[in-house]
């Protein structure tokens, strides 16, 4: 009977197992599928058009979109959707029926030309000025490298979009473009270094997504997390992350069942989860995928975060995305791992077993330390966001000033680079357990460094300052622009007759101040680092100004990667965007704190001085009443100044005619700042009076509620 029950729960097993690898992609129309469905000949002409740069005929146009109509119908979708991701942060959709009216009857259409081009109006999306709101004329046009997918009954297929006058409105457009320079300018480098048969070269991203996760009944009873999605508000609980036991802990039942059902569904997407864990912070989760091409991986990273937030609605709880939803623990971050892959299977981050002769090697980090240094005011910009300014420079994510960690490894080939020796191979080191039955085994080349903004890590970058909420399209754009300024500057140089070894030696003698491998968040590197002149901008509004620097607004543009038209346009579309999201918060405080949180400790304060009142009559001794009474008055009574200068600076803010960044500057300093010091009396008020009182979930019931 035992040996029965084994067996038929091995068969369970290994369907489930079966059907995982069934349906792992079943929802993405892949080049597989593709390949599947269309003739030989047109699957051809499909790849030579994109290795060769030309665009799709018709014919192919139409034979594709045949195939994909009938696979969509397959998989129960009624309707298709252009998919893009405009300046909002966020992605757009407006879906069409397949079906059209055919006199008395219907039919199903789904042309070639309705597959590549679409017509959205794009009035009501931010252009920074690029288009007045009657032109409301857009364009998206079909990325055919990323794939499209069925989702509720729709098609998805991936899109650029652009205005009528042909300027990025989105984010995808200038990330492809960066793409496209930095294969011309690494393919035009690597055949200097010797190296053959390079023709394209494809910056290769992985994304770990960090998030939170509530029980979704207090959440509806939280205006700030609903409106804003972070607590403008909340006094720490007893107990926080002080003893790291959350971190790689055992999953809670409810939070597996999540998780589990989250892979299930990503993979059905071809999107490759790959590890999840718990993270440092009470409720902090962690899901990262395997590499893809740097499109496809912003498309799949997109996808997982609406995934996620549908799936958590599904186990009645809430996936936060903010990048700190909760004061007093860490928020979250969302590593960027950026390497760089060329068509004949090279990793250009790759130092193989002796990095002192692998000149591609050499040649691309040298170029790296020179596109760090030469523009980290343009990657501190790439991550810059309200929600992110909570993070950086804080003590947990990496520092708002950038910097490299390269290891020691790294920095003795560097070293002996500079000095003009010759690096010697040296055996892999033994990492020793110190327990007998444990065997040994070969160490890393590099530790790692948790405190640095871009990392090292083996055969990779890890840019860790991008924030949960964002979208890694921008910072991998700007990531791939300026390694092919760069590159493109070797190339120069080399050209020009100087040889490799001196061109390296140059670059990283000149760039060597970006390099640091020490703690990020002590006061002293704030202090070096601004003795070597690196840039240090704590906030959003701060940072922005780079976008009017010459020599940043000459690359991208050299390079096309954006027009300077449309880097102004991102100039007032990201100033804009903060204002906007710093005017819902601090209107969502002021509402709080005026029609939820002063009533219920002016109704505490009305029985605090009842119960002195009434403890005076009786003939007790009052005195640490009446102190208790005249503290909690206190508060209350600065809170009600608080409120009243907020709304004052809300509405001078609101009023201002300034120029943009002067706006920007108004909110930061007067309503931000304002916000702050109201939260401090009203996390005091917290504290003081009983938990009946206070009209909201506290952190106690949000990070362990579940």
């Amino acid at each position: 009977m035992v040996m029965c029950c084994l067996e038929t729960n091995k068969g369970e097993l290994r369907m489930e197992m079966n059907k995982l690898l069934e349906d792992y992609g079943c929802l993405a129309f892949s080049d597989d599928v593709m390949k599947e469905r269309i003739p030989k000949s047109i699957y051809k002409a499909f790849h030579e058009s994109l290795d060769n740069g030309e665009e799709l005929s018709k014919e192919c146009a139409t034979v594709i979109a045949n195939a994909m109509k009938i696979w969509a119908l397959e998989n129960g979708a009624t309707h298709f959707t252009h998919w893009f991701m405009p300046m909002t942060g966020l992605t757009a959709e407006k879906h069409d029926a397949f079906l059209e009216p055919d006199g008395c009857k219907a039919v199903l259409e789904f042309s070639g030309k309705t597959l590549r081009k679409g017509e959205p109006d794009a009035s009501s999306f931010p252009s920074g000025g690029l288009r007045a709101t009657f032109e409301a004329r857009g364009y998206t046009a079909w990325d055919c490298t990323s794939p499209a997918f069925v989702k509720d009954g729709s098609l998805y297929i991936p899109t650029l979009f652009c205005s009528y006058t042909g300027e990025a409105l989105d984010k995808k457009t200038p990330l492809l473009r960066s793409c496209d320079a930095l294969s011309k300018a690494a393919c035009r480098l690597l055949p200097l270094l010797g190296e053959k048969g390079i023709t394209k070269v494809t910056a290769s991203v992985g994304a770990e997504q960090e998030y939170f996760l509530v029980d979704d009944k207090y959440y509806q009873e939280r205006m700030d997390l609903k409106l804003t999605g972070r607590t403008l508000f909340g006094a720490m609980a007893p107990k926080g992350q002080e003893l790291e036991d959350h971190y790689f802990g055992s999953l809670k039942r409810k939070v597996s069942a999540f998780m589990k059902d989250l892979d299930h569904e990503l993979w059905k997407y071809g999107i490759p989860s790959k590890t999840k864990h718990n993270e440092v912070a009470p409720a902090q989760h962690e899901v990262a995928c395997v590499y893809s091409k740097v499109n496809i991986t912003t498309d799949n990273n997109h996808l997982l975060m609406q995934i996620m937030q549908d799936i958590a609605k599904k186990h009645g709880l809430r996936c936060l995305l903010h990048e700190k939803p909760f004061a007093g623990v860490n928020g979250s971050g969302k590593h960027d791992n950026w390497s760089v892959i060329t068509n004949t299977g090279i990793n250009l981050f790759n130092p193989g077993a002796n990095p002192a002769e692998n000149k591609p090697f050499i040649a691309t980090l040298a170029c790296t330390i020179k596109a760090v240094d030469d523009y980290a005011d343009l990657l501190r910009m790439s991550i810059a966001s309200a929600g992110n300014d909570h993070r950086l420079g804080a003590n947990e994510a990496p520092p708002a000033i950038i910097s490299m960690f390269l290891g020691e490894e790294l920095d003795a080939l560097l070293a002996e680079i500079c000095e003009g020796k010759k690096t010697s191979k040296s055996d892999a080191a033994r990492f020793a357990t110190g327990v007998s039955v444990v065997p040994t085994f070969s160490k890393d080349n590099t530790d790692r460094n948790r405190t640095s903004p871009f990392a090292f890590t083996g055969n990779k970058f890890e840019f860790r300052a991008v924030g949960s909420s964002q979208s890694v399209a921008g910072p991998n754009t700007i990531l791939n622009a300026i390694l092919a300024d760069a590159m493109e500057k070797m190339a120069d140089e080399i050209e020009s007759g100087k040889s490799f070894e001196d061109v390296v030696k140059e670059f990283v003698l000149a760039h060597k101040r970006i390099i640091f491998n020490g703690d990020g968040y002590s006061a002293e590197w704030e202090e070096e680092a601004a003795k070597r002149g690196l840039p240090n901008n704590k906030n959003t509004v701060d940072a922005l100004k780079c976008l009017k620097e010459e020599k940043n607004l000459e690359m991208l543009d050299r390079l096309g990667v954006y027009s300077r038209v449309e880097l102004g346009s991102r100039y007032e579309i990201l100033l804009e965007n903060y204002i906007k999201t710093i005017q819902v918060e601090g209107l969502t405080a002021l509402k709080m704190a005026k029609s939820q949180i002063y009533p219920a400790v002016c109704d505490y304060l009305s029985k605090v001085s009842s119960e002195v009142i009434a403890a005076k009559e009786a003939g007790l001794d009052v005195d640490f009443l009446v102190d208790d009474a005249n503290a909690l008055a206190k508060l209350v009574k600065t809170m009600k100044e608080q409120m009243t200068t907020l709304e004052t600076n809300i509405a001078a803010a609101q009023a201002s005619e300034e120029e943009i960044f002067e706006q920007a500057v108004a909110w930061r300093d007067d309503v931000f700042a304002m916000m702050q010091a109201l939260r401090e009396t009203v996390d005091q008020l917290e504290e003081s009076i009983d938990a009946e009182y206070w009209p909201m979930p506290t952190y106690l019931d949000l990070l362990f509620g579940i």
